[in-house]
């Protein structure tokens, strides 16, 4: 590296692009722009890749069929030099590096180790979301999945895609995809589908497949699908429903299910969501953004349980993707933009690239949200809900509604291995509310009805 970061940093304060003022001091903003018309679209940062001595990235408009001109791929050098090497006005949000052909696929194009790019032409007009590896010739073969549910295997080598099936019809989606994340993993293929577009919506949105049949995981939206190749290979998953987010881990073989906070509601939407990743910032330390809160997340299984989630802050941004890039932290972003005029304050399509230090996020806005296990749920006596989760929050309290008298049970899991302890016992005939006192917290929460009831259960963390 030809500059320390000290200088890097004291050389684009005077640099013609913006840059922000924090608590830390002041760090560079990068701004990647569209063109400001006839068609004026998004302009958000799909992905986010260090490789071949420069970070890369990828701008992306709205909708299948262009509606935006000037985006492309981007090459941004060690003193933060910005440069559009190549356009191609599309949605691409995919990023996966392959070992064998010492490769970095992003977007529509495949990079070598000396920064050489070469576009896959076959892919052009797909909207590219996950690249991933092959289940069953991993040396020379990746999966490409698709915006529209196109899973196709991609010859590393040719740059010739082949299309596998149509998981649109494969899953039987009734109404419009929008398939998001992907991840190859203890033998199987999973895959995360958002089309979420009206509350209660029942969709396949995440599936898993072992090179033969595809299985439908759940008919909820679902955003990201990540692991790491070892320290267990846990394949972990973000979603929601109308309830709360949907967390899962895969481990040895078995699905764990849990529940997270949503930060907000303005994430309920299938538009809504670009793109919340699970990220490594920090080697072998997972970060994780999920409707409006970001988490610190270990990629091990301890005990063979879940128990290394923790909440750092809240916020409004939309970060598409993030990664580590030259000793700082790199967040991309979706910056308000006029999407085909529906929002006509929006004027040129632009997002800006954050840079600062992962321990800056814990200057942003203090963890605070709510959801819960039950939302209306037909709950049967005797049977536990999923972990909902409880640590790294200030204030807590639980509503309760039912449509007929029962006992409650709170129960929680201060260990975070499944060792569930009764916290307290309630009265419900109707609604009732406890709470929690200050200071008091576990890893999970989860309850139980003592009868077969319709029953609400939503936890308020502030």
């Amino acid at each position: 590296m030809k500059s320390n970061r000290r200088e890097i940093l004291a050389g684009l304060l005077a640099a013609p692009f913006a840059y922000g003022q924090g608590q830390t001091g002041n760090l560079p903003n990068i701004g990647l722009k569209a063109d400001s018309g006839p068609t004026r679209s998004e302009c958000g940062i799909g992905a986010l890749m260090p490789w071949a001595d420069a970070l890369w990235a990828v701008t992306y408009n709205s909708h299948k069929s262009p509606t935006g001109s000037g985006l492309g791929l981007f090459r941004i050098d060690e003193n933060l030099k910005t440069e559009l090497v190549h356009v191609h006005n599309g949605t691409h949000a995919n990023r996966f590096i392959h070992t064998k052909s010492n490769q970095a696929f992003i977007g529509p194009y495949a990079i070598d180790t000396s920064g050489k790019w070469r576009f896959i032409e076959d892919l052009k007009d797909t909207r590219l979301t996950a690249t991933f590896a092959h289940l069953k010739d991993p040396a020379n073969r990746v999966y490409m999945l698709g915006m529209e549910g196109e899973f196709f295997e991609l010859d590393v080598n040719t740059l010739k895609a082949t299309l596998i099936e149509d998981l649109t019809k494969t899953l039987a989606l009734p109404r419009r995809p929008h398939f998001k994340g992907g991840y190859t993993g203890q033998g199987r293929v999973v895959v995360a589908n958002n089309g979420y577009y009206d509350f209660g919506e029942e969709d396949p949105g995440l599936a898993e497949f072992d090179g033969t049949k595809w299985r439908v995981l759940s008919t909820k939206p679902h955003m990201e699908c990540m692991g790491r190749e070892n320290m267990g290979n846990i394949i972990f998953t973000t979603g929601w429903d109308e309830s709360s987010v949907l967390f899962s881990a895969l481990v040895k073989g078995k699905w764990q299910r849990y529940r997270l906070p949503k930060g907000g509601h303005v994430h309920n939407q299938a538009w809504q969501t670009e793109w919340m990743r699970i990220r490594e910032v920090e080697t072998e330390h997972f970060l994780m953004d999920i409707h409006g809160l970001l988490y610190e997340l270990n990629p091990i299984a301890f005990e063979d349980a879940i128990w290394g989630v923790k909440p750092i802050c809240s916020h409004l941004r939309i970060i598409p993707d993030f990664t580590a890039f030259r000793g700082l932290l790199a967040l991309g972003g979706n910056t308000t933009s006029p999407n085909a005029d529906n929002n006509r304050y929006g004027g040129q399509p632009q997002s800006g690239i954050w840079f600062g230090k992962t321990d800056d996020l814990w200057q942003w806005g203090k963890p605070a949200g709510w959801g819960g296990p039950w939302r209306r749920t037909a709950v049967k006596a005797g049977q536990s809900s999923e972990p909902f989760l409880m640590t790294g929050f200030q204030h807590k309290m639980v509503h309760f509604k039912t449509d007929k008298a029962t006992t409650i049970d709170i129960e929680i899991d201060f260990l975070g291995n499944g060792s569930w302890e009764r916290y307290e016992r309630l009265s419900v005939n109707g609604y009732a509310k406890h709470i929690f006192p200050e200071g008091f917290t576990a890893h999970w929460v989860r309850v139980t009805s003592g009868t077969n009831c319709t029953a609400s259960a939503e936890f308020m963390y502030t």
